[in-house]
């Protein structure tokens, strides 16, 4: 009897023992996917529906179009067509920030709209108004008047901190498909995409379609970090949103003024290539090379100059070019701030009193090419009186002629550029050029200050 009692003793510890053990890698339980349905059935209580409508004016058939069948184009002067008002409408979505109706949005959901209404998820309409608009970064703030109804406001989040790799949720009215929420994950930060002077998205691979501009991207704590707005057409999984933060600058000017003003610094500036940060003589290529100071310009009346590398700009540093139009720009008007640039390479801090920036925006960017001259396969040739009169540059030297496959052409020098500095120094004749460029050595990297139209930029190329 004790002999049984043992070994069901020891086969009980055997059997504690194997079952304690960790699993094996292949037999581990496969993770779970997050969980969004809390944040699902939050968002769509502050998303909303926004349905607009447009009065175009388009031509119609009329009489005269029989006459054009007939005897072709030439009475179209005399008969113009008959002109006839039409409403489009659109669909969009948005969501509300405040208790009071504010509700967040994309402009071209709303632009040149005569009517706009929103439908919140309960199936309550209500008109809205117009508050601001900001076309630069695709940005509106629009109203309704809930009527002593209780809004649920989205909570906005901080899209700086945003990683890559992290789960978000997309929710709108694609199609006219309301409250459809997508799910996704951020696929990379920081995009260019060519819809502004203040590009900066965050791509998702979340489903964003036509009818979901202007509704939330929501980060795993229901936050909204941004602002859903535009597509790759070709593409899937390739969307595009504002960064949240982009719209909390902007939003106290948009209530008060109903549009943004922004800060302006007059410059036009380039990107640092390595070849030109060798050409200055520079070991690390970031900041923003000013190729043009706008005369009258609070740059201009601070000392900034040709050839400046701005570094950083109120204490924050300046990386990369498109780092400094958003941030000049979200500096107030009138406000004085401390600017580091590298001047000959040493380093200086100037005091700048930021401007107004016009109506019509000054670009803050110019062509990025690399090029230069000397046995380059190029010929110049004195300014001619008519190019003087028209650009009213007197200095410089006229590029006549670019051969091809050449240096030059590589580096992106055309016929008509002017030169008007090499290597820092001013050109004001065919025989400045002549005397700076017989003193380089082939291997040296040369840098020229170009001016093509309107654009002045700096090109740089190793001399063979």
């Amino acid at each position: 009897m004790k002999r049984k009692s043992c070994i069901k003793l020891l086969l009980a510890l055997f059997l504690a023992a194997v079952f304690s053990l960790p699993s094996h890698p292949t037999l581990a339980a496969a993770p779970t996917l997050p969980d969004f349905t809390h944040i699902a059935k939050e968002a769509n209580e502050f998303v909303v529906n926004i349905y607009t409508t447009q009065i175009i004016e388009k031509r119609v058939m009329g009489p005269e179009d029989m006459f054009r069948f007939f005897f072709g184009n030439q009475f179209n002067n005399l008969l113009p067509g008959v002109p006839r008002k039409f409403k489009r409408h659109s669909l969009g979505s948005g969501f509300i920030i405040d208790p009071k109706g504010y509700i967040l949005t994309n402009n071209h959901v709303i632009k040149g709209a005569t009517e706009i209404k929103i439908k919140l998820h309960d199936g309550s309409t209500y008109k809205a108004k117009l508050v601001g608009a900001d076309p630069k970064t695709d940005i509106a703030l629009i109203k309704i008047n809930p009527k002593g109804k209780t809004l649920t406001c989205a909570e906005l989040g901080n899209s700086d901190n945003v990683q890559i790799g992290e789960w978000v949720l997309a929710v709108g009215n694609p199609f006219g498909l309301s409250y459809t929420v997508t799910a996704g994950i951020i696929s990379a930060k920081g995009r260019v995409i060519g819809e502004g002077p203040y590009d900066n998205f965050l791509q998702t691979d979340a489903s964003i379609n036509p009818g979901n501009s202007g509704g939330p991207l929501i980060n795993m704590e229901g936050k909204v970090i941004g602002i859903n707005t535009a597509i790759v057409a070709q593409g899937q999984g390739i969307g595009f949103a504002i960064p949240i933060n982009m719209a909390k600058e902007i939003l106290p000017q948009l209530k008060t003024r109903g549009k943004v003003i922004r800060g302006w610094l007059g410059v036009y500036v380039q990107a640092l290539t390595p070849e030109l940060a060798k050409s200055f003589g520079i070991k690390r290529a970031k900041g923003a090379v000013v190729t043009q100071v706008i005369e009258g310009s609070p740059a201009e009346k601070a000392g900034i100059k040709e050839g400046d590398i701005i570094i950083e700009v109120n204490g924050k540093k300046i990386k990369s070019v498109r780092e400094l139009p958003p941030l000049v720009a979200m500096i107030p008007p009138g406000k004085v701030v401390p600017i580091k640039i590298l001047r000959n390479g040493k380093v200086r801090i100037i005091r700048v009193k930021i401007g107004t920036m016009p109506e019509e925006e000054v670009s803050l960017g110019g062509p990025g090419s690399s090029s230069m001259k000397v046995k380059l396969g190029l010929k110049v040739a004195p300014l001619p009186p008519e190019v003087t009169q028209q650009t009213g540059i007197k200095g410089g030297v006229y590029v006549v002629e670019v051969k091809p496959g050449s240096p030059a052409e590589e580096a992106g020098i055309h016929h008509g550029d002017i030169i008007l500095r090499v290597n820092r120094h001013r050109i004001r004749s065919i025989k400045d050029f002549d005397r700076i460029m017989a003193k380089t050595k082939p291997g040296e990297v040369v840098a020229f200050l170009i001016r093509r139209g309107d654009s002045s930029f700096y090109v740089a190329i190793q001399i063979r």
